[in-house]
């Protein structure tokens, strides 16, 4: 495996919760698992991994996807300049789209994220 071109971290909101990492920690083994190696992926190939470990869904936001029998997961994530990733949130999946709650959601604490950055360096 390369070298970790990428630092992934996990969004932290307000409150002091990290919704990605929670996400994770709360899988069965196996996902969680999965999903680690996922981020392992994304902190090596950045926007260079594509389908089925990663997908771009839609004004910069994209998701990791990790699979185990009927469990459908996917962690969303965006890009910050500089070779930074942003992990906001993660769910199960239900149906065949990402739903649009969970995009807007990705949108939401990405705007938090960069108005609390903007606040830190001025």
């Amino acid at each position: 495996m390369s070298d970790k071109l990428f630092d992934v971290e996990y969004y932290e909101k307000q409150d002091g919760t990290f919704p990605a990492e929670e996400f994770i920690l709360a899988q069965n083994p196996k996902m969680e698992a999965k999903l680690f190696r996922m981020v392992e992926l994304l902190e090596s190939e950045g926007n260079e991994l594509r389908e089925p470990y990663s997908k771009n869904l839609k004004d910069g936001i994209f998701e990791i996807r990790a699979t185990q029998g009927n469990n459908i997961t996917r962690v969303l994530y965006f890009f910050v300049v500089g070779r930074k990733i942003i992990l906001t949130h993660g769910f199960t999946k239900k149906t065949q789209t990402t739903p649009p709650p969970e995009i807007d959601r990705a949108k939401k604490y990405r705007n938090d994220y960069y108005e609390r950055e903007e606040k830190k360096n001025v």
